[in-house]
């Protein structure tokens, strides 16, 4: 795997694969020195062109512990802001010896260009860009999914069958597009639920379910419930009249976890909005996987720095 661009670009057989090699790579963080030397010698550049801490420091984490050297950068205060461009930006970093590039930005599509414009001779993988795809958010929560249903019997299995619904804003969600092209090629069936302002205008080309009616998704006993940021920093007009009716009509209310069946998990990919789109009691709560999807994301970028940069397929790790 030479770049990580877009779970869309990930069959089963591959998603299963960096799944399972996130297992072994778990397994590592349980050593009383939870480091491994399979990249050392290697250096990973994380170019941060929007703000972020869970990915940033997730990304660092994974490297750190794979031996991996590691310079991050952010675009504030950098030359970026005197009108350096992505290229020139990249160029500048890989001359200093870049194996690998991490890549935040806000324009959609910024990590397939540089992957593919032959600027730098570097792996890519994109950490996010514009309102396009996040993968290794994906890859986490169908681990995270995983995990909780399977245990330590995980290993091997995809989600055939299990039923993933997800709420709130998917116009603006990288997060959701990622999950909806990897949880179905592992065989989950996705159900949306969102405003129609929310939803995608090709949304009857997604292999999912789309509805409305947040409360009719709760009775049908899903086996997972993904609540997304509403992401006001994107939005350029009213999609929704205020943020009182928002949570009243889309957001998991202590009322509406309540009703919600004992064995469903609750996600979210963070950061979280306590009282608008998830309650502290959801959030909080037994069933909630929030900060196990942190822990998970840092195994799982461990198993994608090692495939995108070992030159194998997993196998040896």
């Amino acid at each position: 795997m030479r770049h990580l661009l877009s779970t869309r670009d990930l069959d089963r057989t591959t998603a299963v694969r960096i799944l399972d090699l996130a297992e072994d790579m778990a397994d590592v963080a349980q050593r009383a020195v939870p480091k491994l030397p399979a990249l050392r010698g290697k250096t990973v550049a994380n170019l941060f062109f929007e703000d972020s801490t869970r990915t940033r420091l997730s990304f660092e984490a994974a490297a750190k512990r794979l031996s991996a050297e590691v310079i991050t950068f952010s675009a504030k205060g950098s030359s970026v802001s005197k009108g350096e461009s992505l290229k020139d930006t990249a160029q500048t970093i890989a001359a200093m010896g870049m194996d690998a590039v991490v890549l935040r930005h806000s324009a959609s599509g910024a990590a397939a260009t540089l992957a593919g414009s032959g600027w730098i001779d570097a792996a890519v993988v994109n950490a996010g860009d514009g309102t396009h795809e996040h993968p290794t958010q994906g890859l986490l929560d169908a681990y995270s999914i995983r995990k909780r249903l399977h245990g330590a019997a995980s290993r091997g299995r995809d989600l055939d069958g299990v039923e993933v619904t997800i709420v709130g804003d998917i116009v603006h969600s990288r997060v959701a597009r990622s999950n909806v092209w990897l949880l179905t090629t592992l065989g989950a069936e996705v159900a949306l639920v969102a405003p129609a302002t929310l939803l995608p205008g090709a949304i009857d080309s997604w292999p999912v379910t789309a509805s409305h009616d947040l409360d009719a998704a709760i009775a049908a006993k899903p086996d997972a419930l993904m609540m997304l940021r509403v992401q006001a920093e994107r939005m350029t007009s009213g999609f929704f009249p205020n943020e009182r009716e928002y949570a009243r009509e889309w957001g998991l209310s202590a009322e509406r976890f309540a009703r919600l069946d004992a064995d469903t998990m609750v996600l979210h990919p963070g950061p979280m909005n306590r009282g608008l789109e998830i309650s502290s009691a959801a959030a909080d709560s037994a069933r909630s996987v929030v900060l196990d999807q942190v822990t998970n994301g840092v195994s799982i970028r461990m198993a994608v720095l090692y495939l995108v940069l070992s030159g194998n397929d997993g196998t040896d790790a």
